[in-house]
């Protein structure tokens, strides 16, 4: 990490620009590491990616777009082997989060207006001159493209339910859902992420992000990806209204307005590809990576395609298709992706202890049942080693960075908590009252405070579970929904 950084450094040297200090950035859903420049007069984003291809495609469609006057990120400049590029920073607030924060009121309404608005010029402004040779996958959004949105679908979320059906149907299904979706026009640029965590808000303006696997393609699509976002959560009234607004939008930007009827039909059918593309992506980063972020978002994805299932129409017969479909979205179906959480009946305390292996020794269990885990911290490298962070804790800022940042501590917990989820879920559902968690390093003060507070911290926003935290060697103590005594 800290050879990338010192990267950074050199490449903002060469822009002329003067930094002050650098932040590395939580991770989301890919690979990219990206990181925020503190600079004299203003701030910027960093992003190093070793998908050289990727960083090309994107530095080139954002100058683009730029060119055009759509709202995307300034690109600063790039390193030579373009593993890494500077873009200006669009800050840390996305349309999702103002979704999430102010529900349905009438400035999410107008951001949702604006962004469809963005949208239609990036989608037929965007695909004047545009350069598809640079796509990272297909160059459009074809039935080729469609039916392996639908393989992965079946291969990453439908095939881990086990459910019987009639392959040779279903796929007969398939290239006929596939086939009737290409009889559109797919003279437009589709972004192919368009939801509204990749919209940015500064300032009161939108701007894209994440539209580096973009390709030529239908309208639909991305109107879809954007309304019909799980976490989102519009309403059909909302929905409704938003994509009227859209196709005036549309047809203020085109010589030959589209057909408003036909648009609707053509919609349905490309809402439903977004949604099973979605549950694929979801299947495939949270039931085989088991990425918990992706884990929790099924029942939500799952939600959302049995509203559609119920209350909307494509326009064409899937017999097998739409049985596997109701098959799903049954409620026993969605249970199973759902956490259990704990409620204010719950006996359950977890007590979770940081200790030192040479000055206290293991923290003893003292309830009835007895047992729990003791895991050992001493396998990661320790802050305490390096003179800056000595006298600090795993409570403290630089350390958490140092630990998530220099050492494979992250892994180490996301090993763990796949354990201890498995006690705990089980637990809640047998009404057991205690379940002891410890972590041990050489002094009981960096990597062990550390992994401590991180285990709280997901075990309460997981299950919202009782939870008693000591680390031992400060005597600290916190307590996260236990009753006041």
């Amino acid at each position: 990490m800290q050879k990338i950084i010192a990267q950074i450094e050199q490449l903002c040297s060469k822009a002329k620009i003067e930094v002050l200090s650098i932040d590395v950035l939580p991770m989301s859903g890919s690979d990219r590491r990206y990181f925020r420049i503190h600079a004299t007069a203003q701030s910027y984003i960093a992003a190093y990616n070793d998908n050289k291809a990727e960083n090309e495609t994107f530095f080139a469609f954002s100058k683009h777009f730029a060119a055009k006057g759509i709202h995307v990120p300034n690109q600063i400049i790039a390193s030579e082997d373009h593993l890494i590029y500077i873009q200006e920073d669009l800050g840390n607030v996305s349309l999702l989060h103002k979704i999430e924060e102010l529900g349905e009121v009438d400035e999410t309404y107008i951001l949702l207006q604006k962004t469809l608005k963005e949208l239609a010029k990036l989608q037929i402004l965007g695909h004047q001159g545009l350069d598809y040779n640079l796509c990272l996958t297909s160059k459009e959004f074809d039935k080729q493209t469609i039916f392996t949105d639908l393989l992965y679908f079946k291969y990453y979320f439908l095939r881990t339910l086990k459910l019987q059906y009639d392959k040779q149907k279903l796929f007969n299904d398939f290239d006929a859902l596939a086939t009737y979706l290409t009889h559109t026009d797919v003279n437009y640029f589709m972004m192919r992420d368009c939801q509204s965590r990749n919209v940015m808000v500064k300032d009161g303006e939108v701007y894209f992000i994440d539209y580096q696997g973009g390709m030529q393609g239908a309208l639909h699509y991305d109107v879809a990806s954007l309304l019909w976002q799980a976490k989102a959560n519009l309403s059909e009234e909302w929905k409704n209204k938003l994509v009227d607004y859209y196709i005036d939008e549309v047809n203020a930007l085109v010589s030959k307005p589209i057909d408003k009827t036909v648009f609707t039909a053509q919609y349905n059918g490309y809402v439903l590809i977004r949604l099973l593309q979605v549950l694929g992506a979801y299947g495939f980063r949270g039931l085989f990576e088991r990425k918990a972020h992706f884990l929790t978002s099924i029942p939500l994805a799952l939600k959302n395609l049995k509203w559609f299932v119920q209350h909307k129409n494509i326009g064409i017969s899937l017999k097998e298709f739409n049985r596997i479909l109701e098959l799903l979205t049954q409620d026993e179906i969605i249970h199973r992706f759902e956490n259990i959480k704990a409620d204010k009946e719950t006996p359950l305390i977890i007590k979770i202890n940081s200790f030192s292996y040479l000055k206290t020794g293991y923290p003893t269990d003292e309830t009835s049942n007895g047992g729990g885990f003791v895991f050992d911290c001493r396998g990661i490298l320790n802050p305490g080693r390096f003179e800056p962070y000595k006298q600090l804790t795993g409570r403290d800022k630089p350390v958490k960075d140092f630990l998530e940042q220099q050492t494979l501590m992250t892994d180490f917990l996301n090993n763990i908590f796949n354990i201890v989820d498995i006690s705990v879920e089980d637990y809640i559902k047998r009404g057991f009252q205690s379940l002891s968690i410890n972590f041990g390093c050489t002094g009981g003060q960096h990597r062990s405070v550390y992994a401590a507070e991180e285990t709280a911290r997901h075990l309460r926003n997981k299950y919202g579970v009782k939870i008693y935290l000591h680390h031992i060697e400060q005597n600290i103590t916190a307590s996260y929904n236990l009753p006041e005594n």
